[in-house]
């Protein structure tokens, strides 16, 4: 069994906390995040945690603008537990060029399937798929380039 690293368990407390701020249409507070972050605390990067969740949350209008280039429908008809994934994972190809593409991808995958629906991250990879060859071309084509 692989050894789960801090930045993926930042990864799933933050879709937790968004998640949780869309179902209940309200920004995050800070007891919310704190009660979130406790289940992980020794586990997770808590840094990385908030730039993730203060991130996402301080840019959603523009998330969801460069979504709609790769989904088939409006945000508010997919499962919140997807487009709290999607978000995330767009915010880290816009802003976290460190983080390789398919490390971004594969971890939104994981989280949708720990999360989500039972296909929810078939979904999840076709839409990021998309998102990959728009945020990161150079990336995006050595990596199909590789897989042939």
């Amino acid at each position: 069994m692989a050894k789960v690293l801090p930045r993926s368990h930042s990864r799933a407390a933050a879709v937790q906390a968004l998640y949780q701020a869309l179902v209940n249409g309200q920004k995050l507070a800070k007891d919310e995040l704190d009660f979130v972050t406790a289940e992980n605390s020794e586990k997770m990067d808590k840094k990385y945690f908030t730039i993730l969740v203060e991130g996402v949350s301080k840019e959603i209008d523009t998330l969801d603008a460069e979504l709609a280039f790769a989904v088939d429908r409006n945000l508010s008809e997919i499962d919140p537990v997807e487009s709290s994934v999607l978000r995330l994972a767009v915010y880290e190809f816009m802003h976290r060029p460190e983080v390789p593409y398919r490390v971004v991808l594969n971890e939104a995958v994981e989280l949708a399937k720990s999360f989500g629906g039972e296909k929810g991250h078939k979904y999840v990879n076709g839409v990021l798929d998309k998102m990959g060859s728009k945020l990161r071309e150079v990336e995006y084509k050595a990596s199909k380039a590789r897989r042939k």
